[in-house]
């Protein structure tokens, strides 16, 4: 045995991980010379190009222009293999268990062909009892290139209309893997997932799968009901037992000979409930499952799972408006503050427990209450959900169709529900996953971008959505919501309605034509049910930039930042995005920064719009939280995890209270939004002021907003109309909470640079910064990794009037002189990109 076997009782399962010894050779494909019949050690869990990379046999994908210089790894095969020493100790079984095989696998084991796997998104369990033998064992998985293989497959399934250049949807591979308009096209191979033996007797748990919920959420006391749901493999015919054990609550259920299969239930009286983050705790229990034999009471196998008790429910009742789109967990309506996730890594099997906590705690930091998992990544790991539960971090998993159509027959449509199948049961008992979503854009693909006639009469996934994926919803998980698509309209698709898919009026929508195509003012021109994606670009942050691109010179449009920049015409969009609000900046600096305010100006402005809707609309998930690698995106958190000035906007834009000033049909109006758990009020107080810190006007007034409510305060003309648009404002406060409008965009408004005052200090964590200053200065950020890249500041993008201070909380371990956080590249504002 290895020194990873676990421990285990007398006729438990004993697991040992195979993680030893690999190596890997390329085969058949355009090989370079230097690396061609070389044999390189390899990591299991891993990948081709990380193994290449660790044996400095090629260089680092995410730097400059290299994605291309590896663009053959993709069109090789390649042999991974090793050889493990084996001792029979007895068990009825052994079985090879891989978890995560990416993608198009052949297995030998001794020489015998094991089998061929197609899916990156399932695990794999051969019974090698009768062919292992005592001594050394030789373990050989071919993988064959991902790119023929999607070709070779597109042409036997028939065509189907893909976003990209690959038809990623003719195989079942992470459709990132082989690029987006945010990713690097890897098309890589290898383990992703560990590869281990299990040998055992008698029997063992196969799967474990507790369905948690509640008999009633909203009285003064909650029951607990679980449903275990308990599959059994089996080495004889023996009777056995299932305990199941929470919350001091036990029952055993016998299984008679040859029997598989149980479901244990089980009543737990006064539960705390399983609430999401703002709306109370968010408790697990630990749940205990045992299977003995039935004759003797000897142990052989045991599972622990945490659970929590809740009930989720989608408001869908149509009114005057149209259909909502509001998410009710356990009887209480909640306004979504989400973001959209991608895989963090573009080799996933590099993202740990750790990074998940750090992306997830930076999520809590911008206020931010709900995931959704986008539906061309993976099916994330039980770490993340793990950390989303215990945090209280709501959860929506797409099942992974994304931007294409999709055959429905076999073998392709066996895989895909192959694959939901064993997700689905694997995630069930997750109190954070409360959305379970049939595919990404693939409706909305198939009513309006031209499917139809290029489909000519194919199937295209429309049985998945509307017949599979809610089927296995309803067998294995009946306590999660199901929606078939993002967006969705709730009837649209049946032979009733037709409704458009992205209907701003019903259900959820994406908002893509404002990026795309014209302004962010534009985003209050919807009056949206709910936003599942919206988003503007935006560069990483500079350190993250200058570390991955080494262009002399740097520009915009040097040849590593368009490697870098993935968006058809990004570039072009960034510019036509900027120009309407800033100067277009010539300085490589000066235009990092101005990208990176419009980008976080954009999503506030799409934010706070729509939460001054609310309750018409119950939520919103930008586009995206992370990236994969260090790219030109729409995220808030770049590619080597450092918060973009995004994050810090959605922070303010997501707080439990918000002061947001909107223009109505009467005119301006103050929007009050409190969604914490308790009464907001105070005195209003709407103040216009010159530029120079006068006031022109004010209106007063006393509001009051229970838990979760807004408010809407019309401004009177005397108040809400300017006198000099380009010089004046309107500040709202309401307990210290601040909203402002500018009357003017920026570019055409009287700001100057001026010199404000700046102290910084030493402290225990870091640095302490003080900033005074001299003029009306907007957006007012520290770019801390300008001096140290992994530097934190606990506040970006703060709007002063003449004379206002505010202190920024650096934490550093960087030994530097304070005065570098004082420098006009690092001290930052609109004021500085506006022409005089």
């Amino acid at each position: 045995m290895s020194a990873h076997t676990i421990p285990s009782s007398s006729l438990a399962p004993v697991t040992r991980l195979l993680d030893t010894d690999w190596s890997v050779t390329a085969l058949d494909g355009p090989v370079p010379a230097s690396i061609r019949r070389l044999t390189v050690p390899a990591t299991v869990p891993g990948s081709v190009h990380t193994d290449l990379l660790a044996a400095e046999l090629i260089p680092d994908p995410y730097l400059d222009g290299n994605e291309q210089l590896l663009s053959w790894i993709g069109l090789t095969d390649w042999r991974y293999s090793t050889t493990f020493a084996w001792n029979p100790a007895g068990a009825e079984k052994t079985e090879l268990v891989f978890a995560g095989l990416d993608t198009i696998a052949e297995i030998e084991l001794n020489g015998v062909s094991l089998g061929t796997t197609r899916n990156m998104h399932r695990s794999y369990r051969f019974d090698v009892s009768a062919r292992l033998t005592a001594g050394l064992n030789e373990l050989v998985v071919v993988f064959r290139s991902p790119i023929k293989a999607a070709d070779a497959a597109s042409l036997d399934l028939g065509y189907r209309p893909h976003v990209n250049h690959h038809p990623y949807n003719a195989i079942r591979k992470m459709a990132c893997s082989f690029g987006w308009d945010w990713g690097i096209d890897t098309s890589t191979s290898g383990l992703w997932k560990p590869v281990t033996l299990v040998s055992w007797s008698t029997a063992r748990l196969a799967s474990v799968r507790p369905i948690a919920t509640v008999s009633d959420p909203t009285g003064p006391t909650s029951t607990g009901l679980v449903d275990v749901h308990v599959e059994v493999d089996r080495a004889t015919e023996t009777p056995v037992s299932v305990t199941a054990s929470v919350a001091g609550v036990s029952r055993t259920v016998e299984l008679s000979a040859g029997a598989t299969g149980t479901t244990v239930s089980l009543s737990v009286p006064d539960v705390d409930l399983w609430w999401p983050l703002g709306y109370g705790e968010h408790p697990l229990y630990e749940l205990e499952v045992t299977l003995r034999a039935a004759d003797t009471a000897v142990e052989l196998d045991r599972s622990s799972t945490r659970i929590g008790f809740r009930t989720v429910e989608f408001d869908t009742t149509p009114d005057e408006n149209g259909t909502p789109f509001t998410l009710v967990i356990n009887g209480q309506p909640v306004f979504v503050r989400g973001a959209n996730w991608i895989p963090d890594d573009a080799f996933p099997h590099r993202v740990t427990k750790a990074r998940y906590l750090d992306r997830l705690t930076q999520a809590e930091f911008a206020n931010i209450n709900l995931i959704r998992v986008w539906g061309g990544g993976i099916f994330e790991s039980d770490d993340f959900y793990d950390l989303c539960d215990e945090r209280g971090l709501l959860t929506w998993q797409d099942f992974l169709l994304a931007c294409a159509a999709y055959a429905e027959e076999a073998p392709l449509g066996h895989e895909i529900e192959a694959e939901a199948r064993e997700n689905v049961a694997r995630l069930a008992a997750h109190p954070s996953l409360v959305v379970l979503n049939g595919n990404n854009e693939n409706l909305w693909g198939f009513e309006e971008w031209n499917w139809k006639l290029r489909l000519d009469g194919k199937t295209w996934g429309g049985g998945f959505y509307y017949d599979v994926f809610p089927a296995l919803v309803a067998e294995l998980a009946p306590h999660i919501g199901y929606t078939p698509g993002s967006p969705f309209s709730p009837v649209a698709g049946t032979a009733s309605n037709d409704l458009h898919p992205n209907d701003p009026e019903h259900g959820t929508m994406h908002i893509w034509d404002l990026w795309n195509q014209r302004d962010y003012p534009a985003y209050r021109d919807y009056q949206p049910r709910f936003v599942a994606e919206f988003g503007w670009q935006g560069p990483p942050t500079w350190s993250t930039l200058t570390e991955s691109i080494h262009d002399v010179p740097l520009t915009p449009e040097s040849p590593g930042m368009l490697v870098h920049q993935k968006a058809m015409e990004g570039n072009v969009k960034l510019t036509d995005g900027l120009l309407p609000h800033l100067p277009l900046p010539d300085e490589i600096g000066d235009w990092h920064w101005a990208m990176s305010l419009n980008q976080a100006t954009a999503i506030s402005t799409a934010i706070e719009h729509f939460r001054s809707l609310s309750p018409h609309c119950m939520g919103s998930i930008v586009w995206q939280l992370n990236d994969c690698w260090p790219v030109t995106s729409w995220a808030a958190v770049d590619g080597y995890g450092r918060p973009k000035p995004l994050l810090y906007a959605i922070k303010h834009a997501y707080a439990d209270r918000l002061i947001t000033i909107q223009p109505r049909e009467s005119g301006l109006a103050v929007i009050a939004v409190n969604d914490s758990a308790d009464t907001w009020s105070g005195e209003l107080l709407v103040r216009r002021y010159t530029d120079t810190g006068s006031v022109l006007a004010e209106h007063a007034e006393r509001v009051t907003l229970p838990a979760r409510s807004s408010v809407t305060v019309p401004l009177p003309a005397s108040v809400s109309a300017a006198t000099d648009a380009a010089a004046e404002l309107l500040r709202a406060e309401l307990a210290g909470v601040r909203g402002h409008w500018f009357f003017a965009e920026a570019r055409d408004s009287t700001l100057t640079p001026g010199t404000p005052e700046v102290s910084a200090v030493h402290t225990a964590d870091g640095y302490s910064v003080r900033v005074t200053v001299p003029v009306l200065t907007r957006d007012l950020v520290l770019l801390v990794d300008k001096v140290d890249p992994d530097a934190l500041v606990d506040d970006m993008l703060v709007t002063l009037l003449p004379g206002e201070s505010v202190v920024f909380t650096v934490t550093s371990l960087l030994e530097v002189d304070p005065a570098a956080f004082t420098t006009p590249g690092v001290l930052r504002s609109t004021n500085q990109l506006v022409r005089r």
